[in-house]
């Protein structure tokens, strides 16, 4: 596996995002994250993006759980920090300021199916979407034996550490700020406690952090 491009936003490039595509058949690290995912598009009724092949998959010591999947996840079908938007463009720069190799980490969603209708502004999750979400929470950490700290970024993962700690008791949790665009430019507090946060989690890793 690759540490993948050095620039932000590179699956805006149609011949980038065809070899990204290429690789996820040929990627035994995502074949059992993909057949959960298509366990809950079969419950769910509802489009699941694809983990990065470029990521370290059930490999991963680390698990980064954002909000949901993004309207730019219906033009790349990654969950992915080279998909073309500021949200991924803020979590590429602030995961390389961590120094964490994309190889220790996934990048999932707390719901991980997208809930906005197709061509619709995204939306925040309904009460019963994250309800819904919590029992995918215990197959996904179930694959990932090397899991050494999950990071829960927003107010919708972070409502997901209490089943995360039934699902793996002692398992590390940091909670940061969403990277989205509009709330890290809210205040210079914000990337401060996400840049602190993921050098918390850098640590659990035995990374300098």
């Amino acid at each position: 596996m690759s540490d993948g491009p050095a620039a932000p936003k590179s699956l805006a490039d149609p011949g980038a995002l065809a070899a990204r595509h290429a690789l996820v058949a040929a990627s035994p690290h995502l074949a059992p994250l993909r057949r959960l995912a298509e366990r809950i598009r079969a419950e769910q009724d509802r489009p699941v993006p694809e983990a990065d092949p470029l990521d370290g998959g059930v490999n991963a010591r680390l698990l980064l759980l954002l909000e949901t999947p993004g309207p730019a996840t219906g033009r790349t079908a990654f969950v992915s920090r080279d998909n073309p938007t500021g949200t991924a463009a803020n979590l590429f720069r602030f995961l390389a300021g961590a120094g964490i190799p994309r190889g220790d980490t996934l990048i999932w969603n707390a719901v991980p199916w997208v809930i906005h209708a197709p061509g619709a502004r995204n939306r925040a999750p309904r009460t019963g979407e994250i309800r819904a979400a919590r029992a995918y929470l215990p197959p996904l950490v179930a694959l990932m034996p090397d899991l050494a700290v999950v990071v829960l970024s927003g107010r919708v993962a972070q409502g997901l550490a209490s089943g995360l700690a039934e699902a793996r008791p002692g398992l590390p949790a940091v909670a940061i700020p969403h990277p989205s665009p509009t709330y890290v430019c809210t205040s210079p507090a914000v990337p401060e406690r996400i840049a602190a946060g993921l050098a918390q989690a850098a640590r659990h890793l035995g990374l300098p952090g």
